[in-house]
């Protein structure tokens, strides 16, 4: 099934002239209508007519997460504020958040790139899509909404939680697509057995996951869970939000819509490009985008590229599923954490030390995280009602920060290890490899 045969299937040639066209005129917009772009490639000593070929994007800066932040609330609006109708946002690390900002073009633009990946899992204007991804400031929930209308299907908005609800609304509005993170949709699973529903009878007929990082085995499960094809989506706020990149019906690599993101796959220690298959930094450039083009972002995320033409037909660019990130983020429940965060939190508590480690499990089905903080001396031995009080309210002022729950457990003084170099803040035990 394709949304638009003709883009999804174009040959190599007809899409590279269409990405050049489309590449000159972004840097050229960005660079005469956005003052950090015109800075920016000015100190570089690159301009809009240095871009003559694909190759001579490598002569433009990359742009880090730091840059759109700098840039916070509406820096690299490249039109009147007046023609963005939406803006989402990405939750601060430290700091201001990033700020994502949309024209009705960019909304059509994102709705065309969604439409075309849940075509790909076969999903069309008959089926029933619940979207279980959260709305509001995040583009999760709206990406996967925007898609499903574009193509005719029927949307249940039904957001996060609620889980008995959930299946509920499954099994009685007759859900045949549902869109979840993938440690949720095996929860989700777990549930419906309690409920004494056989999630295999649901009716499912594809599902769409993301949010998090997960292993085949875990897809495994959640197909054999729902007797149905689970498929992975790639997206992320900076470029517009999910659907940047979907498997297809052949799930062996994500489709990149290449004639509206331009990806590259970079050393993320010395920049330099890297071939077709080598593992490295995913980067990504908006080339068809009128609010706010983002120009050679580094996404942090670990994967790589394949130009070959798929089973499907698609001759579309496809990537492999991210293992991995250059930096210290977690993506748990769906949630972008940073020990930073958590960090800020435990400062603002009395009784502990500056000292914590950050471990993240999957012991089943549900990612959990325990954050382990080194009582003062005066405090360790108080008690323990004190110490459970403590706990307590630490779990809270996390909890306020990055938007989840966590497991939160005082330890004796100087327990931690301590480094002579980087602390070592987080342990991650999950095995997503």
């Amino acid at each position: 099934m394709f949304w638009d045969e003709k883009t999804e299937c174009m040959p190599r040639e007809d899409l590279e002239e269409l990405q050049l066209k489309r590449l000159m005129s972004t840097v050229k917009t960005a660079f005469n209508k956005i003052p950090y772009y015109n800075k920016k490639y000015s100190d570089a000593n690159v301009y809009p007519e240095d871009i003559n070929s694909l190759e001579d994007i490598e002569k433009l800066p990359f742009i880090t997460k730091d840059d759109l932040r700098e840039s916070y609330p509406f820096g690299l609006f490249a039109v009147d504020k007046k023609d963005i109708v939406e803006v989402h946002s990405s939750s601060g690390t430290t700091g201001k958040p990033v700020v994502s900002g949309y024209t009705e073009q960019d909304l059509n633009t994102w709705s065309e790139t969604m439409a075309r990946g849940l075509t790909m899992m076969g999903i069309d204007d008959e089926d029933i899509i619940q979207n279980t991804h959260g709305y509001g400031l995040f583009t999760g929930g709206f990406g996967i909404h925007y898609g499903a209308q574009k193509i005719g299907a029927t949307v249940i908005p039904i957001s996060t939680g609620q889980t008995r609800r959930q299946i509920e609304i499954m099994k009685d509005f007759g859900t045949t697509g549902l869109i979840f993170t993938p440690s949720y949709g095996m929860y989700l699973g777990e549930v419906a057995r309690e409920e004494n529903i056989d999630p295999k009878n649901i009716g499912l007929k594809a599902i769409g996951f993301g949010s998090e990082m997960w292993t085949e085995e875990m897809r495994e499960k959640i197909e054999e869970t729902f007797n149905c094809k689970a498929y992975n989506i790639y997206g992320l706020t900076e470029l517009m939000g999910p659907g940047v990149g979907v498997e297809c019906s052949a799930q062996n690599g994500l489709h990149i819509s290449e004639d509206i993101y331009y990806p590259e796959i970079i050393n993320p220690k010395t920049k330099e490009s890297l071939k077709d298959g080598q593992k490295g930094e995913l980067v990504l450039t908006n080339i068809y985008r009128e609010g706010m083009p983002v120009i050679r972002f580094r996404t942090k995320d670990i994967t790589a590229l394949n130009h070959e033409k798929c089973s499907c037909g698609r001759t579309l660019i496809r990537m492999d599923r991210v293992t991995g990130r250059t930096d210290d983020m977690l993506k748990v429940k769906g949630v972008a954490v940073f020990p930073s965060q958590i960090e800020k939190a435990l400062l603002k508590v009395s009784g502990v030390a500056p000292h914590y480690q950050i471990i993240v499990t999957r012991p089943d089905l549900m990612d959990e995280i325990e954050v382990k903080v080194e009582a003062s001396n005066e405090l360790f031995f108080d008690g323990v009602k004190e110490m459970v009080a403590l706990q307590n309210k630490i779990a809270s002022y996390i909890e306020n920060e990055i938007g989840i729950r966590v497991k939160v457990t005082l330890v004796e003084p100087k327990s931690i290890p301590r480094s002579e170099g980087k602390a070592v803040r987080v342990i991650d035990k999950r095995n997503l490899k």
